[in-house]
Protein backbone atom coordinates (compact mmCIF):
# COMPACT_ATOMS: atom_id res chain seq x y z
CA UNK A 1 0.00 0.00 0.00
CA UNK A 2 3.19 2.60 0.69
CA UNK A 3 4.64 1.62 -2.50
CA UNK A 4 1.16 2.55 -4.63
CA UNK A 5 0.50 5.62 -2.29
CA UNK A 6 4.09 6.24 -3.51
CA UNK A 7 3.22 5.73 -6.99
CA UNK A 8 0.33 7.68 -7.03
CA UNK A 9 1.72 10.63 -5.50
CA UNK A 10 5.12 10.52 -8.28
CA UNK A 11 2.41 10.19 -11.06
CA UNK A 12 0.95 12.82 -10.20
CA UNK A 13 3.42 15.45 -9.99
CA UNK A 14 4.43 14.32 -13.36
CA UNK A 15 1.56 14.69 -14.56
CA UNK A 16 1.69 18.22 -13.04
CA UNK A 17 4.99 18.96 -14.22
CA UNK A 18 3.80 18.23 -17.76
CA UNK A 19 0.56 20.52 -17.67
CA UNK A 20 2.36 23.19 -16.14
CA UNK A 21 5.27 23.02 -19.24
CA UNK A 22 2.22 22.42 -21.78
CA UNK A 23 0.98 25.61 -20.50
CA UNK A 24 3.62 27.75 -20.73
CA UNK A 25 4.55 26.65 -24.18
CA UNK A 26 1.09 27.40 -25.30
CA UNK A 27 0.72 30.91 -23.53
CA UNK A 28 4.20 32.07 -25.10
CA UNK A 29 2.68 31.38 -28.88
CA UNK A 30 -0.62 32.07 -28.04
CA UNK A 31 0.04 36.01 -26.85
CA UNK A 32 3.31 36.15 -29.32
CA UNK A 33 6.33 36.73 -26.88
CA UNK A 34 7.57 34.31 -29.35
CA UNK A 35 7.20 34.51 -33.24
CA UNK A 36 4.97 31.56 -33.95
CA UNK A 37 6.53 31.20 -37.24
CA UNK A 38 9.65 29.79 -35.09
CA UNK A 39 8.07 27.79 -32.43
CA UNK A 40 4.78 26.24 -32.81
CA UNK A 41 2.17 26.00 -30.79
CA UNK A 42 1.04 22.22 -28.79
CA UNK A 43 -2.16 22.66 -29.71
CA UNK A 44 -1.14 23.69 -33.57
CA UNK A 45 1.13 20.56 -33.56
CA UNK A 46 -1.79 18.19 -31.71
CA UNK A 47 -4.07 19.41 -35.00
CA UNK A 48 -1.25 18.38 -37.43
CA UNK A 49 -0.97 15.07 -35.60
CA UNK A 50 -5.05 14.53 -36.30
CA UNK A 51 -5.04 15.63 -39.87
CA UNK A 52 -1.55 13.43 -40.93
CA UNK A 53 -2.92 10.18 -39.33
CA UNK A 54 -4.67 10.28 -42.84
CA UNK A 55 -2.89 12.81 -44.60
CA UNK A 56 0.24 12.22 -46.84
CA UNK A 57 0.79 16.03 -47.21
CA UNK A 58 3.42 17.74 -47.59
CA UNK A 59 6.15 15.12 -46.48
CA UNK A 60 4.40 12.73 -48.55
CA UNK A 61 3.39 10.08 -46.05
CA UNK A 62 1.10 9.51 -42.95
CA UNK A 63 2.97 10.04 -39.79
CA UNK A 64 2.03 6.66 -38.32
CA UNK A 65 4.30 5.68 -41.72
CA UNK A 66 6.93 7.61 -40.66
CA UNK A 67 6.99 6.20 -37.10
CA UNK A 68 6.57 2.28 -38.83
CA UNK A 69 9.42 2.92 -41.03
CA UNK A 70 11.80 4.62 -38.06
CA UNK A 71 10.49 2.22 -35.66
CA UNK A 72 11.74 -0.74 -37.95
CA UNK A 73 14.93 0.15 -38.43
CA UNK A 74 15.42 0.76 -34.84
CA UNK A 75 14.48 -2.53 -33.40
CA UNK A 76 16.40 -4.53 -35.73
CA UNK A 77 19.62 -2.44 -35.63
CA UNK A 78 19.03 -2.56 -31.14
CA UNK A 79 17.89 -6.21 -31.76
CA UNK A 80 21.38 -7.38 -33.24
CA UNK A 81 23.13 -4.94 -30.57
CA UNK A 82 21.50 -7.11 -27.80
CA UNK A 83 22.40 -9.99 -29.61
CA UNK A 84 26.37 -9.20 -29.45
CA UNK A 85 26.97 -6.26 -26.89
CA UNK A 86 25.48 -7.88 -23.88
CA UNK A 87 27.09 -11.25 -24.30
CA UNK A 88 30.23 -9.79 -25.13
CA UNK A 89 30.19 -7.36 -21.99
CA UNK A 90 29.42 -10.29 -20.10
CA UNK A 91 32.03 -12.50 -21.17
CA UNK A 92 34.23 -9.91 -20.90
CA UNK A 93 33.58 -8.52 -17.47
CA UNK A 94 33.85 -11.90 -15.94
CA UNK A 95 36.52 -13.75 -18.03
CA UNK A 96 39.48 -12.03 -17.54
CA UNK A 97 40.91 -13.74 -21.01
CA UNK A 98 38.23 -12.70 -22.72
CA UNK A 99 38.83 -9.14 -21.55
CA UNK A 100 42.68 -9.04 -22.63
CA UNK A 101 41.51 -10.22 -25.93
CA UNK A 102 38.50 -7.95 -26.70
CA UNK A 103 38.90 -4.94 -25.02
CA UNK A 104 42.01 -3.31 -27.41
CA UNK A 105 39.47 -3.69 -29.99
CA UNK A 106 36.52 -2.56 -28.36
CA UNK A 107 38.63 0.62 -26.72
CA UNK A 108 39.34 1.39 -30.00
CA UNK A 109 35.70 1.59 -31.12
CA UNK A 110 34.17 3.05 -28.45
CA UNK A 111 35.46 6.77 -28.69
CA UNK A 112 34.20 6.82 -32.56
CA UNK A 113 30.90 9.19 -32.63
CA UNK A 114 27.83 7.13 -33.93
CA UNK A 115 27.59 9.79 -36.85
CA UNK A 116 31.13 9.52 -37.93
CA UNK A 117 30.08 6.36 -39.56
CA UNK A 118 27.13 7.56 -41.02
CA UNK A 119 29.09 8.70 -44.57
CA UNK A 120 31.02 5.24 -44.56
CA UNK A 121 27.85 3.18 -43.71
CA UNK A 122 26.20 5.24 -46.89
CA UNK A 123 28.88 4.25 -49.29
CA UNK A 124 28.91 0.51 -48.23
CA UNK A 125 25.48 0.04 -47.81
CA UNK A 126 23.37 3.02 -49.37
CA UNK A 127 20.39 5.05 -47.59
CA UNK A 128 18.58 1.64 -47.81
CA UNK A 129 17.33 0.38 -44.28
CA UNK A 130 20.35 -2.04 -44.10
CA UNK A 131 22.38 1.09 -43.87
CA UNK A 132 20.55 2.86 -40.59
CA UNK A 133 20.32 -0.27 -39.21
CA UNK A 134 24.09 -0.51 -39.02
CA UNK A 135 24.66 2.46 -37.97
CA UNK A 136 21.59 2.08 -35.04
CA UNK A 137 23.94 -1.26 -34.35
CA UNK A 138 27.02 0.54 -33.76
CA UNK A 139 25.35 3.12 -31.02
CA UNK A 140 23.19 0.88 -29.06
CA UNK A 141 26.02 -1.63 -29.27
CA UNK A 142 28.94 0.54 -27.30
CA UNK A 143 26.45 1.67 -24.45
CA UNK A 144 24.98 -1.90 -23.56
CA UNK A 145 28.56 -3.23 -23.84
CA UNK A 146 29.92 -0.74 -21.42
CA UNK A 147 27.35 -1.29 -19.39
CA UNK A 148 26.95 -5.10 -18.75
CA UNK A 149 30.71 -5.13 -18.74
CA UNK A 150 30.54 -2.36 -15.64
CA UNK A 151 27.36 -4.61 -14.26
CA UNK A 152 29.44 -7.99 -13.82
CA UNK A 153 33.22 -6.52 -13.08
CA UNK A 154 31.15 -5.17 -10.00
CA UNK A 155 29.49 -8.37 -8.67
CA UNK A 156 30.51 -8.64 -4.71
CA UNK A 157 33.73 -10.47 -4.30
CA UNK A 158 31.60 -12.16 -1.34
CA UNK A 159 29.08 -13.66 -3.34
CA UNK A 160 31.62 -15.41 -5.34
CA UNK A 161 33.55 -16.36 -2.77
CA UNK A 162 30.59 -18.23 -1.18
CA UNK A 163 30.02 -19.98 -4.68
CA UNK A 164 33.61 -21.14 -4.82
CA UNK A 165 33.74 -22.59 -1.30
CA UNK A 166 29.96 -24.35 -2.23
CA UNK A 167 32.15 -25.83 -5.07
CA UNK A 168 30.74 -23.97 -7.82
CA UNK A 169 33.31 -23.93 -11.06
CA UNK A 170 33.61 -20.62 -13.14
CA UNK A 171 30.55 -21.21 -15.27
CA UNK A 172 28.42 -22.05 -12.31
CA UNK A 173 29.51 -18.74 -11.00
CA UNK A 174 29.19 -16.65 -13.90
CA UNK A 175 25.43 -18.08 -14.27
CA UNK A 176 24.80 -17.81 -10.94
CA UNK A 177 26.23 -15.28 -9.53
CA UNK A 178 27.79 -12.68 -12.76
CA UNK A 179 24.82 -12.81 -14.46
CA UNK A 180 22.19 -11.56 -12.12
CA UNK A 181 24.66 -8.87 -10.16
CA UNK A 182 24.54 -7.64 -13.62
CA UNK A 183 20.83 -7.41 -14.80
CA UNK A 184 20.19 -4.09 -13.35
CA UNK A 185 23.24 -2.58 -15.26
CA UNK A 186 22.24 -4.44 -18.26
CA UNK A 187 18.88 -2.67 -18.20
CA UNK A 188 20.19 0.48 -17.42
CA UNK A 189 22.39 0.05 -20.82
CA UNK A 190 19.11 -1.00 -22.86
CA UNK A 191 17.25 1.94 -21.67
CA UNK A 192 20.17 4.35 -22.89
CA UNK A 193 20.93 2.41 -26.08
CA UNK A 194 17.29 2.92 -27.13
CA UNK A 195 17.90 6.80 -26.78
CA UNK A 196 21.01 6.72 -28.42
CA UNK A 197 19.07 4.72 -31.12
CA UNK A 198 16.25 7.12 -31.89
CA UNK A 199 18.64 10.23 -32.12
CA UNK A 200 20.66 8.13 -33.93
CA UNK A 201 18.46 7.49 -36.69
CA UNK A 202 16.83 10.67 -36.64
CA UNK A 203 20.15 12.27 -37.63
CA UNK A 204 20.77 9.43 -40.03
CA UNK A 205 17.36 9.77 -41.85
CA UNK A 206 17.52 13.93 -42.61
CA UNK A 207 21.18 12.45 -44.27
CA UNK A 208 19.72 10.52 -46.18
CA UNK A 209 16.32 8.63 -46.12
CA UNK A 210 12.93 8.99 -48.26
CA UNK A 211 10.78 7.73 -45.29
CA UNK A 212 11.23 8.01 -41.65
CA UNK A 213 10.60 10.37 -38.65
CA UNK A 214 14.04 12.34 -39.35
CA UNK A 215 12.90 12.54 -43.10
CA UNK A 216 9.52 14.18 -41.90
CA UNK A 217 11.44 17.14 -39.68
CA UNK A 218 13.66 17.10 -42.69
CA UNK A 219 11.31 18.34 -44.95
CA UNK A 220 9.19 20.44 -42.41
CA UNK A 221 12.71 22.43 -42.36
CA UNK A 222 12.80 22.86 -46.01
CA UNK A 223 9.08 23.79 -46.23
CA UNK A 224 9.62 26.11 -43.36
CA UNK A 225 6.83 24.15 -41.52
CA UNK A 226 7.58 23.94 -37.85
CA UNK A 227 4.54 22.24 -36.85
CA UNK A 228 6.26 19.39 -38.80
CA UNK A 229 9.54 19.60 -36.79
CA UNK A 230 7.73 19.69 -32.94
CA UNK A 231 5.35 16.83 -34.32
CA UNK A 232 8.57 14.73 -35.08
CA UNK A 233 10.28 15.75 -31.58
CA UNK A 234 7.02 15.42 -30.00
CA UNK A 235 6.57 11.59 -31.73
CA UNK A 236 10.38 10.73 -30.80
CA UNK A 237 9.89 12.00 -27.05
CA UNK A 238 6.56 10.05 -26.70
CA UNK A 239 8.55 6.65 -28.91
CA UNK A 240 11.29 6.95 -25.87
CA UNK A 241 9.19 7.49 -22.72
CA UNK A 242 7.03 4.38 -23.75
CA UNK A 243 10.51 2.33 -24.82
CA UNK A 244 11.73 3.49 -21.33
CA UNK A 245 8.40 2.15 -19.58
CA UNK A 246 8.85 -0.91 -21.29
CA UNK A 247 12.38 -2.13 -20.11
CA UNK A 248 11.71 -0.78 -16.41
CA UNK A 249 8.03 -2.90 -16.70
CA UNK A 250 10.32 -6.04 -18.36
CA UNK A 251 12.90 -4.79 -15.10
CA UNK A 252 10.35 -5.60 -12.74
CA UNK A 253 9.08 -9.10 -14.13
CA UNK A 254 12.71 -10.70 -15.66
CA UNK A 255 14.33 -9.36 -11.90
CA UNK A 256 12.08 -8.76 -8.92
CA UNK A 257 14.33 -9.09 -7.11
CA UNK A 258 16.27 -5.78 -7.74
CA UNK A 259 12.98 -3.80 -7.12
CA UNK A 260 12.78 -5.19 -3.90
CA UNK A 261 16.08 -4.46 -2.48
CA UNK A 262 15.72 -0.51 -3.72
Amino acid sequence: MRKKRRFSRYTLISMISLIILFSIWESVVRYGLVDPGRLSSPSQIILLFVNKLSTPSPDGATVLAHTKASMGIVLRGFFFACIVGIPLGLIMGFFRTAERFFRPIFEMIRPIPTLAWVPIVLLMFGIGPSGKSFIIFIGSFVSLTINTYTGIKHTKEVLLNVARVAGANSMQMFIRVGLPSAVPMIFTGLRISLGISLSTLVAAEMVASTIGLGYMMNQGRRLLRTDIIFLGVVVIGILGFLANYTMRWLEKRIAPWVEESK
